[in-house]
């Protein structure tokens, strides 16, 4: 396998033209006469350009890039613009998605000739394949990124994103898109019979989110030292939070109730995960060898059974989807529709609005925007702290 080199393009002489020339992914540029400045300024900047669009060549205007190019491109820039805590979000992945379909259908298109009706067309595709009109809307925005990002990088003319963005979102009762049923809270009822079939760990993580009302990702990250126990109503930061690329600090307020849940899980180490799924197994199996009846000298003793090198074991804290499986798993064993963790933000929304107003649910759960002013969001935190010392 050839030695690959990663400094940059050489500045060369051509002789047979005695022009300076720069080869660039196999392309030669011509920059004027061997060792002029005025050649020297040139490779400069056509360096520079390589360099600032991640070592790829920019397509000059008169030049055709067509639209796989550009789509191979931005998702390059998506997996590592859209990263969180050195992993990609799934904001890349749904980005894929709709990558795909376009490269499928206008892949050998010139991404200049990618108007209007293109997008309309991608639209009807999607519709035909039964995806929603929510879901189409968000694709053919994301499709708007991409090019909005090709014009940044000079890969894409800017009349090209101004025709796509004149083309306006699917609205409701004009279009045979599909519509989704909203989200709704769960009912009292349903939580009760999820509980009855769960252990102790995933039951208070649901008992502390439905009074806390926070997301299902932060319920599942809360450690000692993200929790301020110095005044009557406990404060929590998360270490990481959705709009924190916002600019904008999460403190979830934890009342009286919420107390109680969270006061036993504080005991471990101060950077150690609350709820955790290793600790979960070790009591579940505690509570099965406690009701043991085979006597000891018998059959297996405990830890003897067990696979040397599974090939699953538990983690140290719940991730979103292991908490929402076993939130699945309990409502199949009570029989009920299943309903899934964020219902509960829904639940609890539903029930501080009810009670406090609308700017209560909000400050509360944390949907303030990130450019509202210090002095408000204070005042929101005042707020926030009052209405949990009385509901949570």
């Amino acid at each position: 396998m050839p030695r690959l080199y990663a400094a940059a393009p050489k500045y060369r002489n051509h002789r047979a033209s005695g022009q300076a020339v720069v080869t660039i992914q196999g392309k030669d540029h011509y920059l004027g006469p061997w060792k002029s400045k005025a050649s020297k300024l040139e490779y400069d900047q056509l360096i520079g350009e390589w360099l600032a669009a991640d070592r790829r060549f920019v397509a000059q205007p008169d030049e055709e890039l067509t639209v796989t190019e550009l789509v191979a491109a931005f998702y390059k820039f998506a997996t590592k613009y859209y990263v969180k805590d050195g992993k990609s979000t799934q904001t890349a992945e749904n980005m894929r998605t709709v990558l795909r379909l376009i490269k499928r259908i206008y892949g050998h298109t010139a991404a200049s000739r990618f108007g209007p009706l293109s997008l309309k067309a991608l639209q009807e595709k999607m519709i035909e394949e039964g995806h929603s009109r929510h879901y189409i809307n968000m694709n053919a925005a994301r499709i708007k990124r991409m090019f909005k990002w090709g014009v940044s990088q000079e890969m894409v003319p800017p009349s090209v994103y101004q025709a796509l963005s004149a083309v306006p979102g699917l609205k409701k009762g004009r279009t045979p898109a599909r519509e989704t049923v909203p989200v709704t809270p769960v009912s009292d009822s349903a939580v009760e019979a999820t509980l009855a079939h769960l252990s102790n760990v995933p039951a208070d993580m649901i008992r502390f989110q439905r009074l806390t009302g926070c997301r299902p990702g932060e319920v599942c990250i809360i450690r000692p030292c993200d929790v301020d126990t110095s005044d009557e109503v406990w404060s929590y930061r998360p270490e990481s939070h959705k709009t924190e690329h916002h600019g904008r600090e999460r403190v979830i307020f934890i009342g009286p109730q919420a107390k109680n849940i969270l006061r036993p899980y504080l005991v471990c180490e101060e950077s150690a995960y609350c709820f955790s799924p290793a600790e979960n197994e070790r009591n579940r199996r505690a509570k099965v060898h406690e009701a043991r009846k085979t006597p000891l000298i018998y059959g297996n003793r405990p830890g003897t059974n067990r696979k040397r090198s599974p090939k699953r074991t538990a983690g140290t804290r719940y991730t979103v989807d292991s908490y929402r499986r076993a939130i699945h798993r309990a409502c199949d064993k009570a029989r009920i529709d299943r309903w899934s963790p964020n219902r509960l933000r829904h639940t609890a929304g539903t029930a501080i609005r009810k009670r406090y107003g609308l700017e209560a649910a909000q400050v509360t759960l944390g949907h303030a925007s990130a450019d509202v002013s210090q002095i408000y969001a204070e005042r929101d935190l005042k707020l926030a702290a009052t209405v949990m010392k009385e509901v949570g």
